[in-house]
């Protein structure tokens, strides 16, 4: 049997360090989120978006969507989300690869690392681009459907399972003043 050539690697480290990289950060001590988490310090692993993609998208989310007490670990839920999409759809990657460079080039630099203002007006330069509709609908469901976006705004989740909201949150609403008496219909007016 003869000696088969071996084939050349096709991985190689610059290929490999591409399409990865890691976004880390922490959450504040006295935020509710920090007794939700398991810790107080959080790291996404990047798949197929670079870091510096990452952290384009994870500014780029908080200028689209701003919360100032928000954590920006809630906000990685865009990131993630955009990254598994990435992965499964190259022409997903590059749209959201090329996007992030038009942010950076409208930021004369880093959008990340841009003042709030320079975000802002990048922002707004693409506002018409398919990249701005892709990050902002995913917005829409990676940052506010997830348990730590409803402890931060106070949602207790659906009430169906613990049978209803007649029974669960019905009358706790503690930060209006009660109503006057008048205010509701008598059971013999109705």
């Amino acid at each position: 049997m003869a000696d088969l050539p071996l084939a050349e690697p096709t991985l190689t480290r610059s290929t490999l360090l591409r399409g990865t990289g890691a976004l880390i950060g922490t959450i504040a001590a006295g935020s509710i989120l920090a007794t939700l988490a398991p810790s107080r310090v959080w790291a996404l692993e990047l798949t197929s978006l670079s870091q510096p993609d990452g952290e384009t998208i994870l500014s780029f989310a908080q200028v689209l969507y701003p919360h100032a007490t928000l954590p920006t670990a809630v906000y990685a839920f865009v990131v993630r989300d955009l990254d598994k999409a990435a992965a499964k759809d190259p022409d997903l990657a590059a749209k959201v690869h090329a996007g992030c460079g038009s942010l950076d080039a409208a930021a004369n630099g880093s959008f990340a690392k841009a003042s709030p203002a320079a975000q802002l007006a990048a922002a707004k330069s693409i506002e018409g681009a398919p990249f701005f509709a892709t990050v902002r609908g995913t917005c829409i469901t990676a940052l506010y459907d997830n348990p730590l976006a409803y402890a931060h705004f106070g949602y207790e989740g659906a009430s169906w399972p613990r049978g209803g909201y007649l029974h669960h949150g019905f009358n706790d609403l503690t930060w209006l003043p009660n109503p006057p008496a008048d205010a509701s219909p008598t059971l013999g007016s109705l």
